[in-house]
Order: structure tokens, then C-alpha cells, then sequence
């Protein structure tokens, strides 16, 4: 059964969740998180459902979650519609029709939508969408790593790829941490899914652009190298087949900006592969 995984995942996860300890002043800011998010099939995958629910756990459950994904790229900047139980849009093709029925309705964030507007920059507006739900690469994480839906969920699109623009901007968000909003970026660490090959998927082998880039970002994060990891397109080993384009490793820099020190250490919390490409994830700050 499409989900069966999820269904099995949820029936012990929901009570976790329910008694999670909510985040307080006292608890300091969060910290701000890059993951690598997947597509449907993780709802079908129990380790790493229980990877992102054990990283969900290991903090206070957030005020509120703000989210920028690969899959909403606009300019200027936008938010996504922030009254409760926001619609989700379905942008992936060829799945299972039980994906195409899932909810995440989440709680109003007309607060947390006032405050990052407040937060950028005069000559900057931030566009209200009125429309504009939560992609997936907003809601299939954030429906483990939150099941209950009971947490304000606001996405803000990525209205550029530049490393240096978007660290400014995740700059700007820093004070929502220690208001217990939790900031995410949500990409994939390796995205070259027109390299990933059916003889790959049936002997389950990771190419060897996906695990030398992986490498290569590992080394560069836990040496707080910025502007190595900006040049990733000149000094990163397996491009471009690693990134056809960067959409899905650019949030990564809003996650550093974010951090109280964009070279500051790094906690990898997700290793590993889905299809050859790599899940890593990790929190800074």
C-alpha cells in the first residue's frame, strides 16, 4: 500500500509528537536546518522516517517552522498563504493517487508572516501569495517530522540562487530562532536525477558523482569553508552531474546565514542515499 510505511510510522509517532515539550524562551534559539527532503517515496521509507522524527525529537517542538525549498523559486520574495490549514501543492508527476490526497493543514501563521516581512530590508517587499500552499518539499518532510500538523508552517520562495544574496537574506531571518522558529532549508544534497540509471536503482549502487560531491560538502562543512562551498560549480568533484541545476543545493546557504556564524560548525543529523542520491542534512547555530 502506497504510504503503508507512514500509516505504521504514525501510529506510534503520533503520541511521541503529542507529548513533545514545546520550545520557551529559556530554551534559546533554535537551530537552523538544511535537509535533504526526498519526494513521496519517503513516506514509504521507515529509516528515514525515523531519522528526520528522531531529529524533530531531539529539539522542543518550534512556535513555528518558516521554510524556503528548492520547488518555489520567485522574485521578489513571497509567502506562501498563511491562514490554517494551507493547501498543499502536489508538484511531482507519476505517483500513486493516495500521495495526490494527503493533508498537512497546520495552524494559522499570519504572525510569523508579519514578522519576516518586518524583517527584510526597505526597498524589499515581501509578497503576500494568497494562493500558494506548501510544495512537497515543504510538507513530506515537515508531515514526519511534525505528524500532527499542530505547528504554524509559513514558506518563503528562494528568489534567487546566489550563495551571497542568500545568506543575507537567512542573516535576516536569524532573530526568528530566538522566537522558537524553527528556519529550514530544504533541498538535496545530490539532486542529478536524469544521471540516476535503472541499472543504478536495480543493484542499488551509489554513482560516484553523487558520493565524491557528498564528500566534498561534508569536508567543506565541517570546516566552516563558505566560499568553498559557494564555488561549488568550479571546485566541487561530480558537477554538473550532481546538480544539472542548483535549486536543490543553494538552501543550504540560507540554513548558514541563518546560523549565528555562517562558518561555524555544523551537526550532520541525516546521512546516506535514496537512489544514489545523498540525504544529507544538518543543523547549525
Amino acid at each position: 500500500m502506497p504510504g503503508g510505511a507512514f500509516d505504521e510510522f504514525l501510529a506510534t509517532a503520533a503520541a511521541a509528537s503529542a507529548a513533545q515539550r514545546s520550545w520557551q524562551p529559556g530554551d534559546g534559539p533554535l537551530p537552523a536546518l538544511y535537509l535533504s527532503h526526498g519526494a513521496p517515496p519517503l513516506l514509504d521509507d521507515p529509516r528515514w522516517m525515523g531519522e528526520l522524527f528522531a531529529w524533530a525529537r531531539r529539539m522542543p517542538k518550534p512556535a513555528s517552522i518558516l521554510i524556503v525549498s528548492a520547488h518555489w523559486e520567485s522574485a521578489p520574495m513571497a509567502l506562501s498563504a498563511p491562514g490554517a490549514g494551507t493547501p498543499l501543492v502536489y508538484d511531482f508527476a507519476g505517483f500513486h493517487p493516495r500521495y495526490y490526497q494527503m493533508t498537512y493543514p497546520t495552524p494559522d501563521a499570519g504572525v510569523l508572516a508579519r514578522r519576516v516581512a518586518a524583517l527584510m530590508p526597505d526597498g524589499q517587499p515581501v509578497h503576500q501569495h494568497p494562493g500558494r500552499g506548501l510544495d512537497h518539499g515543504a510538507w513530506v518532510p515537515l508531515k514526519v517530522m511534525y505528524p500532527l500538523a499542530d505547528v504554524p508552517v509559513l514558506q518563503l520562495s528562494m528568489p534567487t540562487q546566489d550563495p551571497s544574496r542568500l545568506l543575507a537574506i537567512g542573516a535576516r531571518l536569524r532573530p526568528l530562532r530566538e522566537e522558537g522558529t524553527l528556519v529550514i532549508g530544504s533541498g538535496f544534497m545530490t539532486h542529478g536525477l536524469p544521471f540516476v540509471t535503472a541499472d543504478m536503482l536495480r543493484r542499488g549502487t551509489v554513482p560516484g558523482w553523487s558520493s565524491d560531491f557528498d564528500a566534498w560538502a561534508a569536508d567543506a562543512l565541517a570546516r566552516g569553508d563558505v566560499d568553498t562551498l559557494a564555488a561549488f560549480r568550479s571546485k566541487a568533484p561530480g558537477m554538473p552531474f550532481a546538480h544539472p541545476t542548483a535549486d536543490h543545493y543553494v538552501p543550504l546557504f540560507i540554513t548558514l546565514g541563518a546560523a549565528g556564524d555562517p562558518g561555524g560548525p555544523v551537526r550532520t543529523r541525516i546521512e546516506g542515499y535514496m537512489i544514489g542520491l545523498s540525504k544529507r542534512s544538518f543543523e547549525a547555530g
